[in-house]
């Protein structure tokens, strides 16, 4: 599942990067202010917002700057109106591609992401094209040093987890959307350290790209797109 794989570990990985130089502010800014804008800035009673907020302080973002996005997000101080966008399209070795936007200006947007497909062997398609081949998944990331597959199956098993997998020192548990904030609150209190928690696109089917060549370009497609200022994530089916 792309919930564990080895774009998302290299995303994850390339994310914590970002991170240390402050690069992932903005992205997360975007993020809190149309959370807050759709659900109200209440952590206690909204879910999604608490899980961004979460992630915004491991990523060591000042308070100040949380504050501000949320009421930017609730209307109490002036800021820019975010639009959500989903871009599908194929990469390299034919590899099904989600991109996830936030913009506040489409065209400049849908530019930037034709032309990123375009340059580097993807064909951007309509809404509809790929999400077929993905599914969305709450994914819970916890740092797999001194723990093991079974310890995590063993302390969430009164959790509605669907999956359990290890990958390159990173375990990924895997549940439905509204079960991901009950259990990131489970993994916490067993002890684990969670690294991220968020809803992703988790591909049914993953495939394996052999060549090395091939994979070699497809991760370059995918990192180009992750680095485009509008973009939020992008997500891949791949093994």
């Amino acid at each position: 599942m792309s919930g564990h794989s080895k774009w998302s570990t290299i995303k994850h990985k390339k994310a914590k990067e970002d991170a240390k130089r402050g690069k992932v502010f903005t992205k997360l800014i975007r993020e809190i202010t149309v959370a807050a804008r759709e659900g109200g800035g209440d952590l206690a009673s909204n879910a999604r917002l608490r899980l961004i907020v979460d992630k915004a302080k491991a990523a060591n973002m000042p308070q100040d700057n949380i504050t501000r996005a949320i009421k930017k997000g609730t209307g109490e101080l002036a800021g820019e109106t975010y639009e959500s966008i989903t871009y599908e399209g194929y990469g390299p070795a034919g590899m099904a591609v989600m991109v996830e936007v936030l913009t506040d200006n489409k065209k400049r947007t849908v530019a930037a992401v034709r032309h990123a497909f375009t340059k580097l062997g993807g064909n951007l398609g309509e809404s509809g094209a790929v999400a077929w081949m993905f599914e969305h998944k709450g994914v819970i990331r916890i740092a797999g040093d001194g723990v093991s597959e079974d310890d995590v199956v063993e302390k969430l098993i009164d959790y509605n987890v669907d999956d359990v997998k290890v990958f390159d020192s990173i375990i990924s548990v895997l549940c439905s959307m509204t079960d991901l904030a009950a259990v990131k609150k489970g993994a916490d209190q067993a002890g684990f350290t969670v690294e991220d928690a968020s809803i992703e696109w988790v591909a049914k089917d993953p495939i394996a790209i052999e060549d090395k060549g091939q994979e070699e370009k497809a991760y370059k497609f995918l990192e180009a797109l992750e680095d485009l200022d509008d973009v939020q994530n992008v997500y891949a089916n791949l093994a």
